[in-house]
């Protein structure tokens, strides 16, 4: 004898609402893997419990390596389907936590190179930034030695024009 037809709606019950996505949640973790799997398809999944809890699942390739591609393709989706106003706006916003978190990364790099906010560094990324400095300060001086020597070469013309 099968089943029947679950009605959707709220469980009001609280300890079978649990229940119930517990092992509804590894049922669709199950599947997830399945399709994967089966149809050699890469999947991530992100669920989140009434509680804030996280569970996912991403096959072989890492979580982030399939949100990029999700990203890249809904957006260029985004830019097909309606290239007007309102949805350049909400492509913004969708862009709008990965610029933040670039501009935060820079703005570390930029303290780093000052010479700030360095505890958190571990000995290879204190010897990458010196090597970053060093770099940095040969270009400065090449360029300061050429500024020199231009300015000496223009003095000397001017002087023998006089």
């Amino acid at each position: 004898m099968g089943r029947g037809r679950v009605q959707l709606k709220r469980i009001e019950n609280k300890i079978s609402r649990q229940v119930t996505f517990s092992k509804r949640r590894t049922g669709l973790l199950k599947k997830a893997h399945e399709i994967s799997v089966l149809c050699d398809a890469d999947v991530a999944l992100i669920v989140f419990s009434t509680k804030g809890k996280l569970f996912e699942y991403s096959t072989d390739s890492c979580m982030e390596r399939i949100l990029e591609r999700y990203e890249r393709y809904a957006y260029a989706e985004r830019q097909v389907v309606a290239p007007d106003a309102e949805c350049s706006q909400g492509s913004w916003s969708f862009e709008t936590p990965k610029l933040l978190s670039r501009i935060e990364v820079l703005q570390r790099n930029i303290r780093n190179l000052t010479g700030e906010d360095l505890d958190p560094l571990n000995l290879r990324e204190l010897q990458y930034l010196e090597q970053q400095l060093d770099t940095a300060l040969k270009r400065i001086r090449t360029r300061k030695n050429q500024l020199m020597h231009e300015s000496i070469h223009e003095l000397q013309k001017k002087k023998k024009s006089r």
